[in-house]
């Protein structure tokens, strides 16, 4: 079972990945479109280029998960836009609206709580 914390960091592949890739692929776009290595233990989230699936890559310290969503009918609405960056960073509440199909921008939550 994977379970996503709030002290994960989330990085979002801005451009679309080809869902060709498996495990391996996918490491080697992380490695080098994203500059990031995939062994940290971060969640990376990948998107098709019709926008109606994405891939969620994992490294749990023994091995990867990698978890695969394809909507049944319609589009994921939202996806990072492109800027000077090809990868975005999100908040775990914001991947959860991610995967079903919401919009993070228009979350509301919390601010995150601080020990004073």
């Amino acid at each position: 079972m994977i379970q996503i914390t709030p002290q994960m960091r989330i990085f979002v592949a801005v451009e679309a990945a080809d869902f060709r890739k498996g495990i391996d692929g996918l490491c080697g776009l992380c490695r080098s479109i994203l500059k990031t290595n995939p062994m940290t233990g971060a969640v990376f989230v990948f998107r098709n280029r019709r926008r109606t699936a994405i891939k969620i890559l994992i490294y749990d310290g023994q091995g990867y998960w990698l978890c695969h969503k394809r909507l049944s009918s319609g589009r994921f609405k939202w996806w990072p836009q492109p800027d000077d960056s090809n990868v975005s960073q999100l908040a775990v509440h914001e991947l959860q609206l991610l995967i079903w199909n919401g919009n993070p921008e228009f979350a509301e939550v919390a601010p995150p709580w601080k020990e004073i």
